[in-house]
């Protein structure tokens, strides 16, 4: 039986429940609209979506979205002044490098954009001598989204934070965006030795690379990357980051289903994000308007796709928790004591209630039997 988050996590199947297919005969099986209703609200996207509202996630996403906006300004700022001195001698991979994180937050670069044009800002002697500063920013922005996101994931999985000491924790979260932009510069780099690869397969086969089929091949080996790329980030997020205790069936389902997810916004990402720009309420902050509604969108994603893994994992019985035996065996007995004593507890009280309506000889033998004390 499902439970109003949307994850049902009884003891046993209750009768009629969909783990047993069985009614009994006090609790026939409903008909019609309640039965189709029934049968909606056990489709996994729905309960997904229960929990997924249950855990508080649209204002969880609405927090991560809105230090995202601080967090890259902050990345930005120390790309480019690394960028702008180690890339210098190889524009291929600078240019594939921008437009991966073109690809990522649409509308970042280019006319009406954050930073209309990112080759003069590489160039630019101001990035370089605010590197430092803007490393400090980094530190401070980008590992504040990170320490929210792992607490919005585990919220999600009704997790408590981790007991691991602060500092160990900004440690790690240091490595994995160390790790997140190495990623990105590995991305770049196979993009520009797919692309480089595949023109020589179409110089051999004699394929033009303006056409048809050339498009279509170099938009897939693209998307494919950015999907590989995604859906690492996603599964490192989730398990490394958070540190949820995920088996690696619910673990890649969940990751890939969020690669797909986050490649559908970025395909749609300039259409998703045009109506910012053309209000003319919001022309002036168009841009900030635009990330933060890009951002929050990521966001969502994220921690939708958490909460797939954690129905997931509740309809197979797996805890997220890191429990011994011995701990689930004695939370077991507590919920059996909790449950025993609500029921002493409605006992009572339909007790006093009888005791107080009867009348008569019904009254003195309730009396006898105690049942006015209770």
């Amino acid at each position: 039986m499902t439970a109003p988050d949307g994850r049902g996590r009884p003891d046993r199947p209750a009768p009629g429940s969909p783990a047993t297919g069985a009614t009994t005969a006090d609790d026939p099986a409903p008909a019609g609209i309640p039965a189709l209703i029934a049968r909606v609200m056990a489709l996994k996207p729905v309960r997904v979506f229960l929990a997924y509202g249950a855990a508080g996630g649209p204002i969880l996403a609405a927090g991560m979205s809105y230090q995202a906006v601080f967090a890259v300004f902050a990345a930005l700022a120390v790309g480019f002044s690394v960028a702008g001195s180690v890339l210098a001698g190889n524009p291929a991979l600078l240019d594939s490098l921008l437009s991966l994180i073109q690809g990522a937050v649409p509308g970042l670069f280019g006319p009406g954009g954050a930073i209309e044009d990112p080759q003069a800002l590489l160039a630019s002697d101001a990035v370089r001598a605010t590197g430092i500063i803007g490393s400090v920013g980094l530190l401070v922005t980008a590992l504040g989204w990170l320490a929210s996101t792992r607490d919005s994931v585990r919220r999600i999985f009704e997790l408590p934070p981790p007991a691991t000491f602060f500092l160990l924790l900004k440690v790690k979260d240091l490595g994995l965006a160390l790790c997140f932009a190495l990623a990105m510069l590995l991305s770049a780099g196979l993009s520009v030795v797919s692309t480089g690869l595949l023109g020589v397969a179409f110089r051999l086969l004699q394929v033009g690379e303006d056409s048809l089929l050339a498009i279509v091949v170099g938009r897939t080996v693209g998307l494919a990357l950015v999907l590989a790329l995604d859906t690492a980030v996603l599964a490192g997020a989730y398990r490394i980051l958070s540190g949820v205790r995920i088996p690696r069936p619910q673990l890649l389902q969940g990751a890939l289903l969020g690669g797909v997810a986050m490649g559908v916004l970025k395909v749609l990402g300039t259409a998703l994000l045009g109506g910012a720009s053309r209000n003319p309420l919001l022309a002036s902050f168009a841009v900030i308007i635009g990330l933060l509604i890009w951002f929050n969108l990521i966001c969502q994603v994220i921690l939708i796709c958490a909460s797939w893994i954690a129905v997931g994992m509740a309809d197979r019985g797996i805890d997220a928790r890191d429990l011994t035996p011995e701990q689930l065996e004695r939370e077991r007995l507590e919920r059996l004591d909790e449950a025993r004593r609500i029921l002493e507890e409605e006992e009572r009280a339909r007790a006093r209630e009888r005791y107080a309506q009867s009348r008569g000889l019904t009254r003195v033998l309730l009396r006898l039997r105690g049942e006015h004390r209770r």
